[in-house]
């Protein structure tokens, strides 16, 4: 039988509650199926985390992560508005992003059956898209920043950047995914 050790971060707002019955939905399916196993570990790393003390997570979070030999993050909603969003894109986010290299952003779009769907005549079988972006670079890059800080000329920049490699992954990885879903 095969064992994973999942990492779970609730995240803000809704996310302890969603994360919750994700876990419980986990964790039946890994007794329906026989094959496998799970254990979590949970992080109160986030907002509250940051009001009480100052960071989303801790500065060797990371490596934490590392050492422990997780198998995966199951990550929540991240934001509040208590905590300007950069703080949580730079706090959390992007170091987990771009610390271990999670340059895929997918995101499954299908319309589930019973659901009415604003465009007219449209049921599931026609709504079935799959949404795949680059996760690390783009604006996620942090180029940029603000000149005359606190004063009326005040200035922000933000740039984006894409490098070969990054740009040739993420079509590779989108290509083989369309090849493999166009072969069922």
């Amino acid at each position: 039988m095969r064992h994973y050790q999942i990492v779970v971060l609730p995240g803000d707002g809704i996310g302890p509650e969603v994360i919750t019955e994700s876990v419980k939905t986990l964790k039946a399916l890994a007794e329906l199926h026989g094959g496998f196993r799970l254990e979590t570990q949970h992080f109160d790393w986030g907002t509250e985390r940051y009001l009480r003390e100052g960071a989303l997570m801790p500065k060797d979070g990371l490596a934490v992560l590392e050492r422990g030999g997780f198998d995966g993050i199951l990550l929540g909603p991240i934001g509040d508005p208590r905590v300007p969003d950069h703080l949580t894109l730079w706090g959390l986010l992007l170091p987990l992003r771009q610390g271990f290299d999670q340059y895929v952003n997918l995101r499954p779009m299908r319309l589930l059956p019973g659901v009415q769907s604003p465009l007219v005549g449209k049921g599931p079988a026609e709504i079935d898209m799959l949404c795949i972006r680059e996760n690390t670079e783009g604006e996620y890059a942090g180029v940029g920043g603000r000149v005359h800080q606190g004063m009326g000329e005040e200035v922000a920049i933000q740039s984006m950047v894409f490098t070969r490699a990054g740009t040739a992954r993420i079509i590779r990885y989108a290509f083989e995914n369309a090849s493999t879903d166009a072969s069922r």
